[in-house]
């Protein structure tokens, strides 16, 4: 029963999406309403990986989880900044993959130099609080009634991790495929398996 962590490719766009789509219909933990198709995550896998990576956590061919980093905003003085997200499994939580999985983001955003990942977190939701509080998260602020969904308003947490000492003059974030080149690219890919228990 091998368990790997890996980036992302469209052929995994439907088990993404059998992941995703139940959060979507049944949680205001994502603020999207309509379900995407599977072409949509196909080209939402393919576009984020032109410039971040997107992961997988997959056993015995089976896809448990995912996380990607997207942009934190458009304008450019952004660039040295990411938002992440993770999705998990029902069946699979509170087994540590969520964690596996950020561990190997941010590693990975580590070595593209990127500075800065934020978690906006639908509240309440003490599950993602404690998920990115462990992996170093500090919390810095909240959107109060920021998003209408399933009848209600919802206010959102922002959590912030520091990837690295900021650079007084960056150059901008290396994409992921110079990250790739990097010897020190598949050990940043794996670190996080240490801490799931499947």
């Amino acid at each position: 029963m091998d368990c790997i962590i890996r980036l992302a490719a469209a052929m995994d766009a439907e088990q993404v999406l059998s992941i995703y789509a139940p959060f979507v219909t049944e949680t205001a933990i994502t603020f999207e309403i309509d379900v995407p198709t599977v072409e949509d995550i196909e080209r939402r896998i393919i576009d984020a990986l032109e410039e971040r990576p997107w992961l997988v956590f997959e056993k015995d061919g089976e896809i448990l989880g995912y996380a990607y980093a997207a942009k934190h905003r458009s304008r450019a003085a952004y660039q040295w900044s990411v938002e992440s997200s993770v999705y998990i499994h029902p069946q699979c939580r509170r087994r540590g993959i969520g964690r596996a999985l950020y561990v190997s983001l941010f590693r990975i955003l580590e070595l593209q130099k990127f500075c800065n990942v934020y978690g906006g977190i639908t509240l309440p939701n003490p599950a993602s609080v404690r998920l990115h509080e462990t992996c170093g998260f500090k919390k810095v602020g909240v959107y109060s009634s920021v998003g209408f969904k399933l009848k209600a308003w919802h206010d959102v947490g922002w959590w912030h991790l520091c990837l690295r000492d900021i650079p007084i003059s960056p150059r901008p974030p290396l994409h992921i495929v110079e990250a790739r080149n990097n010897p020190a690219f598949d050990t940043a890919l794996s670190a996080g398996l240490q801490f799931a228990r499947p």
